[in-house]
């Protein structure tokens, strides 16, 4: 059985999506801590001039540092979901594909948020419906486990079963091998290379959002985003 297993994140890029299409299951890992300035809580969209960060505020409270991704609160001071609901609509609202999905991503920067996971795990369980991408989701609070790092992620492949490990790219730099190895999970890479498809503005801008691709490129973008899957063995 392949298990990927990766942080939740705030309307993900393609390659996030693109490695839950090629394992049998997907652990999200939400149970370690929250890091600033990574993909959990923020993500590009392409404008006219060029791109431009979304990022939900989160309130750490004084925890920052032991706060881990499944109790992280969305800042309620701030008026974010009005901010992203207006750039996203004022950017693709002549976008093919964006009526299409127009009334679900309305309804989600209408309501009250209250955990940042509960957010992102409406968006992206709506974006994996969109790409037809039926491969089942497990929480990391369904798996304890104390450990860290490539002990962590070893501990969670062997209680799922897993005979295969779906790394990102960085796992070269800090995955046990001989680990793995010894208990007969082999590890595979996932080098991720990204498709080129059309955008509203002149210019090709990768490493966007999903949403990005969807909004251009409609009932296709689940296969589109698919041409971009590479593996590497370790």
């Amino acid at each position: 059985m392949i298990v990927s297993i990766n942080q939740p994140a705030y309307l993900p890029w393609l390659g996030y999506f693109d490695r839950i299409a090629a394992s049998d299951l997907h652990v999200v890992l939400d149970t370690v801590q929250f890091e600033k300035n990574s993909f959990v809580n923020r993500n590009k969209i392409r404008t006219a001039k060029g791109w431009t960060w979304l990022t939900v505020p989160v309130s750490t409270g004084g925890q920052f540092g032991n706060l881990p991704i499944n109790r992280l609160r969305i800042a309620a001071d701030t008026p974010w979901a009005r901010k992203h609901w207006s750039t996203i609509e004022q950017t693709y609202g002549r976008a093919p594909w964006f009526a299409e999905h127009r009334d679900f991503f309305a309804g989600v920067y209408s309501r009250e948020w209250d955990r940042l996971l509960d957010l992102m795990n409406e968006l992206t369980g709506y974006l994996l419906r969109a790409f037809a991408i039926n491969v089942p989701l497990v929480s990391a609070t369904t798996i304890p486990t104390t450990a860290a790092k490539s002990d962590l992620v070893l501990e969670i492949c062997r209680r799922v079963g897993a005979t295969v490990y779906l790394s990102g790219p960085l796992g070269r730099d800090y995955l046990n091998t001989t680990s793995f190895k010894d208990a007969g999970i082999e590890i595979v890479y996932h080098d991720y290379r990204h498709p080129e498809y059309p955008q509203l503005h002149p210019g090709f801008e990768p490493f966007m959002s999903a949403i990005d691709l969807l909004f251009m490129t409609g009932p296709k973008a689940g296969a589109m985003l698919r041409t971009g899957q590479r593996v590497e063995a370790s």
